[in-house]
């Protein structure tokens, strides 16, 4: 009864949330709490929410201080040299800027860190999205995937959490599979070309060189053909998708356009060019100390946001300014990890996690046993979207490794293959880092699981086809 309630709760959170009848703060407490209540242990709920919370609120609080942190790193300017790369690179072309999507979330998905890899890439892109009424879902579903595929870092969780799971040693786990990964990464930045030349087909290609440079005397305009309200596309004589861009004088339809392309402006008030090395450094020495896991996560961002703060900002009505600025993510983004924790915990709680782990363990044939790597990877998809990391490689793994023990697979081979399924894992609802990423990009959870889910899975089942056939799985 339990597997059977578990999976009609995720499917009923899941249908609600897509077909956009409940917003995702809502579904995430209240479907819990409904079936909850419908498995007998509504007394419990308490207990249960919490636990969930408690479980949470270091991630909570991670995503506080590091919005913060980031947010105030964004404003002082330490970022615009690499958008500034990243638009030479991809200048107004939508092809390119869907690529340039896909490497820049991949080169900061470098720190480990799903929530400070979507801040970066979305502060950097959204402007340049809005501005050429790019599809914002293929800008988050591009992220998700690539950030996905670079979470097997062995920093980044899982295969710290398999190597821990299964008592490996986490580079006899991650070496070998670099090469599939590798795959997997090409196979990102290839769908990224693919959905960019959909984008050029749609919007048209345009050419400008700066397109979130506005010079104080002129503004440039990227749009697509006009109607009223709207920015128009003057196309010169050079040939097909050259364009002179020049301002109609209409106001953008909705007014947030104007309000977030000035997000990056290279006048604006808060940069501290003088001290840019000084962030710089702070970064790096951040990230670092992430990486050497001298102090936890949390505290390191609490007190590199304090720091960053009064040193960029001294006065206390600016540092007031600063985080008044970044309060709407703030709220956003923790308010959404809270109404997760009643989820998880709620489902860890009542057992459902368990009962729904052994039920699809249990369902594998006896057959199927010589072939138990690859059939962890194929499990790794639907496990680690409906399930956290900690539930599939701490509760189904160890057991998934047993049987396959049982028939001459080694643990390792168990590991290497629970690997595939994170490029699918970073769009799961129960992901904090994915509400940052949606969050910032203005965009509902339920249109960003339509577009990126298919995409997140065949590039898993490239990673997992990519393992098997040079071995390692």
């Amino acid at each position: 009864m339990l597997t059977i309630l578990g999976f009609a709760m995720i499917a009923t959170f899941l249908v609600l949330i897509m077909t956009k009848k409940m917003s995702p703060i809502a579904a995430l407490v209240l479907i819990p709490a409904l079936f909850c209540v419908a498995v007998g242990q509504g007394a419990k709920l308490g207990d249960y929410v919490i636990e969930g919370v408690g479980n949470l609120a270091p991630t909570a609080a991670m995503l506080m201080f590091a919005i913060v942190y980031f947010g105030v790193m964004i404003d002082v300017g330490l970022f615009d040299p690499i958008v500034r790369g990243i638009l030479r690179f991809c200048k107004a072309d939508p092809m390119r800027i869907v690529v340039g999507t896909a490497v820049l979330a991949a080169i900061v998905s470098l720190d480990g860190d799903g929530s400070t890899t979507f801040m970066i890439t979305v502060s950097a892109m959204y402007p340049l999205y809005k501005r050429l009424k790019m599809s914002l879902v293929v800008m988050t579903g591009v992220a998700a995937t690539a950030n996905g595929v670079m979470n097997t870092l062995p920093w980044g969780g899982p295969t710290a959490r398999a190597a821990t799971a299964l008592k490996l040693d986490a580079s006899e786990i991650f070496v070998p599979m670099i090469p599939a990964l590798a795959v997997g990464l090409l196979a990102v930045f290839l769908l990224s070309y693919v959905l960019g030349l959909r984008e050029r087909k749609r919007l048209g290609t345009l050419t400008l060189d700066e397109a979130l440079v506005r010079e104080p005397e002129q503004e440039t305009v990227l749009a697509g053909a006009g109607g009223p309200g709207e920015d128009r596309l003057r196309k010169g004589s050079g040939g097909t998708g050259s364009a002179d861009l020049t301002r109609d004088g209409a106001d953008d339809e909705d007014g947030e356009d104007e309000e977030e392309f000035k997000g990056l402006d290279p006048n604006r008030s808060t940069l501290r060019p003088k001290l840019y090395w000084f962030n710089a450094g702070l970064t790096i020495a951040l990230l670092t100390a992430m990486i050497m896991e001298l102090m936890p996560i949390p505290v390191l961002f609490l007190l590199g946001a304090a720091l960053a703060l009064t040193v960029n900002f001294p006065h206390m009505p600016d540092q007031r300014a600063r985080i008044a600025a970044h309060a709407d993510n703030v709220l956003n983004v923790s308010g959404m990890v809270f109404a997760a924790a009643v989820f998880t915990g709620v489902l860890t709680g009542t057992g459902m996690v368990e009962n729904m782990a052994d039920w699809v363990v249990g369902a594998v044939p006896d057959a199927m046993g010589p072939h138990m790597a690859i059939v962890t990877g194929l499990l790794s998809l639907p496990l680690t979207y409906f399930m956290s990391n900690d539930g599939f490689y701490f509760g189904v793994v160890p057991v998934l490794a047993e049987a396959g023990a049982a028939h001459g697979v080694s643990p390792l081979e168990i590991a290497r293959a629970s690997l595939a399924g994170q490029a699918l894992h970073m769009s799961s609802p129960l992901v904090p880092a994915v509400y940052v990423l949606v969050g910032m990009a203005k965009v509902e959870f339920g249109d960003h699981t339509r577009f990126t889910v298919k995409w997140a899975v065949l590039t898993s089942l490239v990673v997992l086809g990519a393992g098997i056939l040079f071995g390692t799985i």
